[in-house]
């Protein structure tokens, strides 16, 4: 009879002790909605919270400044002292140029190593290339831009004499250099996804190797290439050590990439060094900028989405 009283007793502690497993559960089960939702609308309202000061303070230099001569001006002397002149295109197109030069060297080199990873290399190579791939991705960008200014321009100059110390080509080959990994990653990804099966099917048809991967793989893959060339495109554009350390201060309107230039983060780095003070048009030129420079990395975000949705292939 004893023992069967410890029995009960035991079985009664453990069903208390279950209850309260219980309640602990379903107290985290409710609490961890609550936590995450407030960690997403953090995360948006800091988004909202920055594109209104955007906005507001854009708002405020389209106040002193006709929009228009802003957008098709081609003329950027904000700190003329007689007459100020801002308009944005020079800098647009310094912004361009460091990205299709940077697009150049890493599309295609990014492409190729990412052909050579899916179709190619062993899972041993692979494991060795990767992460080697993934610490370019890591260098910090200011080391990126000592890269350029010390020994790709000077290496340059040998083969172009008339290349000056600030110029476009330096920092855009720097660039693209920083932003193969993600193509080359992103892209092996993509192709990676292709099942095998297709692969297989086209060798027995008698394809080589290397029709396959560029005439089966790659168009298989195509949506999530572009998507990796267009978040890369948009990384370079937004890039702001690189071109501030070796592409100079000078914003000019033509297509020379041998001189000095300007980009739309360059100007922005140059101005919160403390060459313009607060209220003045100049002090809110660069939230201009900033404002057409997020309209820029939108509008490539929003293409890789499109693109990604556009060319998908279903398997």
């Amino acid at each position: 009879m004893a023992s069967q009283g410890l029995g009960r007793e035991h079985s009664v502690q453990d069903l208390i002790a279950k209850s309260r497993d219980k309640k602990g559960k379903r107290f985290v089960e409710k609490l961890m909605p609550i936590v995450l939702v407030t960690i997403a609308l953090i995360s948006v309202l800091t988004t909202v919270g920055i594109l209104f000061t955007l906005i507001f303070e854009t708002f405020e230099f389209f106040q002193r400044v006709s929009i228009t001569d802003y957008l098709f001006g081609t003329e950027w002397l904000p700190f003329s002292g007689s007459e100020p002149l801002f308009g944005v295109l020079p800098l647009v197109l310094g912004t361009l140029k460091i990205a299709v030069i940077a697009a150049c060297v890493a599309v295609p080199l990014g492409i190729a190593a990412a052909i050579y990873l899916s179709e190619y290399a062993t899972d041993k190579t692979r494991r060795i290339i990767k992460p080697v791939l993934e610490v370019l991705a890591g260098v910090p960008t200011i080391v990126y831009g000592f890269f350029a200014l010390t020994f790709v321009t000077p290496m340059l100059q040998e083969l172009i004499p008339s290349l000056k110390i600030f110029n476009a080509l330096s920092p855009g080959i720097v660039v693209g250099i920083m932003i193969l990994p993600m193509i080359a990653s992103l892209s092996e990804d993509a192709m990676s996804s292709v099942p095998n099966s297709i692969r297989e099917g086209a060798l027995a048809l008698g394809a080589t190797k290397l029709e396959v991967s560029l005439k089966v793989v790659l168009p298989a893959a195509l949506s999530g290439i572009i998507a990796s060339v267009v978040l890369a495109v948009s990384r370079a554009i937004g890039e702001t050590m690189i071109v501030s350390l070796a592409g100079g201060a000078t914003p000019t309107f033509d297509l020379n990439v041998t001189g000095s230039i300007q980009t739309m983060t360059a100007y922005i780095v140059q101005v919160s060094s403390g060459d313009a003070g607060y209220g003045t048009t100049i002090y809110y030129s660069i939230y201009a900028v900033g404002f057409t420079l997020f309209i820029f990395t939108l509008i490539m975000n929003l293409l890789a989405q499109y693109i990604s949705k556009r060319f998908r292939e279903e398997y």
